[in-house]
């Protein structure tokens, strides 16, 4: 006698359901392959978000302390004033004093800021080394003397000068890589050699100095600051040409560079001529570098504190050139309206970014020390 079928019976003994040959389990729908593919196309995004929103800051900041540089002083304008001015308008009083006087300082200061922080964060990854930066390794020190040497030897200014500290600058580079790149640990190497020819520069600087007469010094002492006093329009130039220069080389680069964060060897297997790119990248960044030392002098540790700062801002894998640049901007201007404005007398912008920057370092060596293992 057969037992008749009730519906839980049905229920239970009904087969697993079956799945095409061609269609994928529910398990295999997303595999890890896949899965992992689509966690690294997320994490790009949100980091192109997060550059693009560091860069938007960071240029809001810049126009805001560009206006600040331009309205404040001993006679403060209102913004509409001095957009007038910068459209070409006259304004009474206004147009000579925001025009010929405070518009190329501000100027000088986002340009020169520009290419002590580009030039340093070049240099930074090039040698894959935080302390790495032109004035620490000894190149900055080279445009000085040469700088120094033509004030008063020679009675140079403008566009000689300029000439002269790009000469310094290069061949201080040249000598500091020959005697360095031999072998390996050639960065580490660089880094003590670029100190000890920093140090002997400076030692010739000063001997220069010594021997000069009262006027030649006032004007170096002046120059060796960093400073943004006496700023022109015409003294703007071989700055001008100095970043034309440099930067779509330096943009044309930033790929190359890149990769060379991520080892000699690996670029080499990429593809990048490792040796003809860092020589490359070093010459255009010393270029920059020493065009920005002869228009305003060596503004002390703009070009130590910007690729660093960058970096932390816009994250691990994300280049921080254009960041650099625009912090070195933001940093030589809102320095300069300390000096000028927040203080009791008016110092050299290179005073404040001395402090500024000493103290930085010195937090950096000791955060870098702790790391170190015991």
């Amino acid at each position: 006698m057969e037992t008749p079928m009730t519906a839980e019976s049905t229920r239970t003994a009904s087969p697993a359901p079956q799945f095409p040959a061609t269609q994928p389990r529910p398990a295999e729908i997303h595999p890890p392959e896949i899965r992992t593919a689509e966690i690294v196309r997320r994490r790009r995004l949100a980091g192109r978000r997060r550059r693009l929103i560091v860069v938007a800051v960071l240029v809001v900041l810049v126009a805001a302390l560009f206006l600040a540089a331009l309205c404040l002083g001993d006679r403060i304008y209102s913004p509409a004033q001095v957009l007038q001015v910068i459209a070409g308008e006259h304004v009474r009083g206004a147009s000579f004093t925001v025009g010929r006087l405070r518009l190329p300082r501000a100027t000088t200061a986002i340009l020169a800021g520009a290419a002590f922080g580009l030039a340093g964060a070049c240099f930074q990854i090039l040698l894959r080394n935080t302390l790495a930066s032109p004035e620490i390794i000894g190149i900055t020190a080279g445009a000085n003397t040469a700088a120094v040497a033509g004030i008063i030897v020679l009675g140079l200014s403008g566009a000689a000068l300029t000439g002269i500290a790009v000469v310094g600058g290069l061949f201080t580079a040249l000598a500091i890589a020959l005697l360095a790149w031999q072998g390996r640990g050639a960065t580490g190497r660089l880094i003590l050699i670029g100190i000890a020819v920093g140090s002997m520069l400076d030692s010739v600087t000063m001997w220069l100095m010594v021997r000069a007469d009262q006027w030649d010094i006032q004007a170096a002492s002046r120059w060796l600051t960093g400073s943004l006093n006496g700023s022109t329009w015409e003294g703007l130039a071989p700055l001008l040409i100095g970043l034309a220069v440099g930067v779509p080389l330096i943009a044309g680069l930033s790929r190359h560079l890149d990769t060379l964060r991520l080892g000699d060897d690996a670029a080499a297997g990429l593809g990048v001529h490792v040796q003809a790119t860092r020589v490359a990248i070093m010459l255009v960044a010393v270029v920059v570098l020493a065009t920005a030392t002869a228009t305003t002098g060596p503004i002390a540790f703009v070009s130590l504190l910007c690729g660093p700062i960058a970096a932390n801002l816009v994250g691990a894998g994300r280049s921080p050139l254009l960041p650099a640049a625009l912090i070195g901007s933001a940093m030589v201007l809102g320095c300069d309206l300390i000096a000028a404005h927040l203080l009791p007398h008016t110092y050299p912008v290179g005073v404040v970014t001395g402090i500024v920057g000493g103290i930085y370092l010195i937090i950096l060596i000791v955060r870098m020390t702790r790391k170190e293992p015991a």
